[in-house]
């Protein structure tokens, strides 16, 4: 059997305990390829307002959040490329930047959810999942126990 190699991994974050953990797998994938990890925070617009308009906090948010990953990243002796990108929805600004970067794999950490009662993946994991040019990991980061 052929081991996979890769040369591009995007990682798409949102802030979350699961995009720290997400991290450090996309890095030791990124050390063991000899790869560039790309790490996007995705502002959504709302159909008002231009696609370049600038929304200060949520620019705000949005470095401090890459800030937080790059850290993490460079603690595990990782240099990583960040960008903030501004969409109308995220799956698609996801799939967009995979194509236009030409990335091979899309590492995704998601966190435990339910709605409804019930297990759910949301809107943008399907959506990255079905339109996707390259290979997906979801990094699942599982039920936190108080035990």
């Amino acid at each position: 059997m052929e081991v996979i190699r890769f040369s591009q991994i995007l990682l798409p974050v949102i802030g979350s305990q699961a995009d720290e953990e997400a991290i450090l797998f996309a890095c030791r994938l990124g050390k063991q390829d000899k790869c560039q990890v790309r790490v996007i925070y995705v502002i959504t617009l709302k159909r008002d307002l231009p696609l370049d308009a600038e929304i200060k906090p949520e620019i705000q948010k949005a470095e401090e959040i890459l800030n937080r990953i790059e850290r993490i990243a460079a603690e595990h002796n990782y240099k990583i490329d960040t960008e903030v990108l501004q969409a109308r929805e995220v799956g698609p600004a996801i799939v967009n930047e995979a194509v236009g970067s030409d990335v091979d794999l899309i590492v995704m950490g998601f966190a435990y959810k339910r709605r409804f009662g019930e297990f759910s993946l949301g809107e943008v994991v399907p959506y990255v999942l079905e339109n996707a040019p390259c290979r997906v990991i979801l990094y699942h980061l599982g039920p936190i126990s108080n035990t």
